[in-house]
Parts: C-alpha cells; sequence; structure tokens
C-alpha cells in the first residue's frame, strides 16, 4: 500500500457520525469496521518499517560500533510524518475502500428468506 497516496488528513478531522453509519446503521458496527481496518493498516506498516530497517541492522554487540546513520533517521521520520492508521481507515471507509460483512446478519436473512 503506498500511504503517500492517501487523502487522509494528517491531523485529527471531526466526522458526522451519523453520515458514517449510514451504510450499517449502526454507529458501533461501523467503529468496529473502521478499527479492524486501521489494525490491518497498522500490521502493513510495522511490517514495512522492520523491513526497511532491517537493512541497516548490526549484528555487533560492541557499543563503540554504534553510530547514527542518516538513512535509518530519514526512514523514521517519514513514517513519523504519515497520517495515522485510524485516519486512513476512516478516509477508506468513507470513499468505499473498504469491503466488509456481516455473517449474523447473512444468516438472519436467510433464515428470513426460507
Amino acid at each position: 500500500m503506498d500511504y503517500k497516496k492517501t487523502n487522509a488528513p494528517v491531523t485529527t478531522a471531526t466526522r458526522n457520525m451519523m453520515e458514517l453509519c449510514e451504510d450499517t446503521g449502526n454507529v458501533y458496527e461501523t467503529v468496529a469496521i473502521i478499527g479492524k481496518r486501521a489494525n490491518q493498516i497498522t500490521n502493513e506498516m510495522k511490517n514495512d518499517l522492520a523491513k526497511k530497517l532491517q537493512e541497516f541492522a548490526s549484528y555487533n554487540d560492541n557499543l563503540e560500533e554504534v553510530f547514527e546513520n542518516r538513512e535509518q533517521i530519514e526512514i523514521s521520520r517519514y513514517y513519523e510524518k504519515l497520517p495515522k492508521p485510524t485516519l486512513i481507515a476512516a478516509q477508506e471507509y468513507v470513499e468505499g475502500k473498504v469491503y466488509y460483512r456481516n455473517p449474523s446478519k447473512e444468516t438472519e436473512e436467510s433464515k428470513q428468506l426460507k
């Protein structure tokens, strides 16, 4: 995922919860959907950062050899400046990019059809 191309705000944004929950009809379900997507984004970002920082890992335990790596600092700063995963997830939800389903609702609907 390219986090730089997201339309999510970098700072906190106030949202109208009634507009957000129009699809589900339930505020709590909407928050749960956004929360689960935010966890997925967090894991993706964490894995990406770990892969990039792994290149700079030093396996020597000598304290004298510890030094600041400029590229490593720049990578860390890049990830710090990105929008938070919850903001990215909320923006994806608003844009309709999040797929979700509720298995309990699906079973209730199938029972009513029979």
